[in-house]
């Protein structure tokens, strides 16, 4: 599989400039490829303010996608503002080539900057089958917490798309590691650059890791397209010859 990483500075509150700066990098894209993942709230950035960029998900956001997904014969993913049933979702949407949507609300909602008080959480943990892969996609601060994501469902890849602040981004680096390693799965981190209007920076640092920890992609701070091939038969290989996830502990999450 061949996946595209856009990491890209994001327009404060601003579908239309965000969507027309995407689009334009998503043309740029000349090769073939089966998957784009963008950032973590790609419309808008992190913002407490939902209702200024909140949109439906028959709205021009979603529309757009399914335009662009079928028009690069490539499935796209990455989170948006959806407002649903008078409530706010951070929510991740994958879209396949075809239009059909799946879709992931954030579990994990960021307190410190007070996301839980004014997103809704996700309790549902979505497994996307795509060209032969099992993907789990989670969103930023999903990343602190490995019971969520732990390899339950023999998943192949495990992705991030996320705001996470030049402060803590060493943590970013330490914790994708540690997710492929321990769930013997490929992890796809795509992060924000620039400045938002909360004054934080972001410096990228977008990566791809393979299940044994190497770097398919070391962590990047340019604003750029990164492009990266995932091998199936290396880690069903892998898999078979280390065996480690068949001695995972077994566990159940209550909802809550």
């Amino acid at each position: 599989m061949k996946i595209a990483l856009i990491q890209t500075a994001l327009t404060w509150e601003n579908p239309k400039e965000n969507r027309i700066n995407l689009e334009e990098k998503i043309h740029s894209i000349t090769e073939a490829v089966d998957l784009i993942v963008l950032p973590e709230m790609f419309t808008s950035g992190f913002t407490m303010h939902p209702q200024n960029c909140a949109e439906t998900m028959q709205g021009d956001t979603i529309l757009w996608l399914q335009s662009l997904a079928n028009e690069k014969d490539s499935a796209i993913t990455g989170s948006v503002i959806i407002e649903e049933n008078g409530n706010y979702y951070n929510r991740l949407v994958f879209v396949f080539p075809n239009g059909e949507i799946q879709h992931y609300d954030k579990r994990h909602l960021f307190a410190l900057a007070g996301e839980d008080k004014i997103y809704t959480a996700g309790t549902e943990k979505l497994i996307v089958e795509y060209k032969g892969f099992k993907i789990c996609p989670l969103i930023c601060y999903d990343l602190r917490f490995p019971v969520f994501s732990r390899n339950v469902e023999d998943y192949d890849v495990l992705i991030y798309v996320a705001n996470w602040p030049k402060p803590r981004v060493n943590a970013w680096d330490i914790l994708l590691k540690a997710r492929a390693v321990e769930n013997m799965s490929y992890v796809i981190g795509v992060n924000r650059v620039g400045l938002d209007d909360n004054n934080h920076e972001y410096v990228g640092h977008s990566q791809a890791i393979d299940f044994l920890g190497n770097y398919l992609l070391e962590p990047q701070e340019t604003e750029a397209i990164f492009i990266v091939t995932l091998d199936k038969d290396a880690i069903l290989e892998t898999r078979n010859k280390l065996a480690f996830l068949n001695d995972k502990d077994e566990f159940q999450i209550f909802k809550s």
